[in-house]
């Protein structure tokens, strides 16, 4: 730790032969312009491809501090390849991610996810194996020739921001207490099942003695 101010000096261990193991980094500016030649290599490689990789969904953060984040993640899900159509095993040979651990947790996310793939899917233009002899789904003539390699990213993900616009607060907001409803809504979720069973016992009683 550097000293600061007008401290007393710390105590250097430089009684050993220090000079020998100190860490240097003068081939940091070589290593700078080997990573450019492989990015760029790789890139010539890969024509016509995209650089940046397959295609990501949109996924939220974890946690609550996060969440209203949106983020690209590690592959669709097997559900949302089959909503558009596309099987999983031809996915991953057209430039789509797979992840078949991830599950989808709401309605929201799947068809966000499924009209991504829809218009990814309209834009892509799929080389024949073969030119003589091109199959269903590939791209003309035309097309093919229209091809340029993509920079960045595939459709990249961006957060929208909505600003509120100013206004009075309402007497109901004043008056509402967050603290008191968010303890009464712990509350009721955790007595949930002894109310239902408690309830449930009173009306088999009344139907007994009713008898």
């Amino acid at each position: 730790m550097a000293p600061s101010r007008n401290g007393m000096l710390l105590n250097p261990h430089f009684h050993k032969d220090w000079q020998r193991r100190v860490r240097t980094w003068f081939n940091q500016p070589a290593r700078k312009i080997r990573r450019r030649k492989a990015r760029q290599a790789k890139a010539r490689r890969i024509a016509p491809r995209p650089i940046a990789g397959p295609l990501r969904p949109s996924v939220r953060c974890p946690t609550v501090r996060y969440h209203t984040r949106v983020r690209s993640g590690r592959g669709f899900t097997l559900e949302e390849l089959k909503a558009a159509g596309i099987h999983k095993k031809v996915a991953r040979t057209i430039g789509i991610a797979v992840d078949a651990r991830r599950r989808n947790r709401s309605t929201e996310s799947l068809q966000t996810n499924v009209q991504r793939l829809k218009e990814y899917r309209s834009k892509l233009i799929l080389f024949p194996r073969k030119a003589s002899a091109p199959k269903k789904g590939d791209s003309s003539a035309e097309e093919v020739k229209m091809a340029t390699q993509l920079v960045g990213p595939v459709m990249p993900i961006k957060n929208i921001y909505k600003k509120e616009k100013a206004r009075v607060i309402s007497e109901e907001e004043k008056n509402f207490k967050a603290f008191a409803s968010l303890r009464m809504a712990r509350s009721n979720a955790r007595l949930f099942g002894i109310r239902a069973k408690r309830a449930k016992e009173a009306a088999d009683q009344d139907v007994e003695k009713k008898k």
